[in-house]
């Protein structure tokens, strides 16, 4: 159990009058801030409560779309550079970001070196 499910009871509790916690005493059990007790208070209240971040299972938005990643793996496999040449080469992305790429396509082993 997460901290905020914890706090979630615990409100939950005091305000069915089944604990004498106070609120302090609640943030101070679960970590947090007596004024984000609060909140969360407010939010069970009007019934608005999330014990879920809302991106969660999101792709981030700074993630490489699929059409640039199968641009980067097709014309890395028509080159004949190292990877680190091919980096400067592309020039629009992190040499971690092409790495990575390339790793999870397989073109990157790990005692294979491409010869420039």
């Amino acid at each position: 159990m997460n901290r905020k499910e914890e706090a979630f009871k615990l409100i939950k509790k005091k305000l069915d009058g089944k604990t004498f916690l106070s609120y302090e005493e609640i943030a101070t059990v679960t970590g947090y801030h007596p004024k984000y007790i609060l909140r969360l208070k407010k939010e069970i209240l009007n019934d608005s409560i999330s014990l879920e971040h809302g991106n969660k299972n999101r792709k981030p938005i700074n993630a490489i779309p699929e059409q640039e990643r199968q641009y980067i793996i097709n014309l890395y496999r028509r080159s004949n550079v190292s990877i680190r040449k091919f980096c400067k080469f592309y020039g629009k992305r992190s040499y971690s970001c092409i790495y990575n790429v390339l790793k999870e396509a397989n073109l990157i082993h790990k005692n294979h070196k491409k010869v420039s």
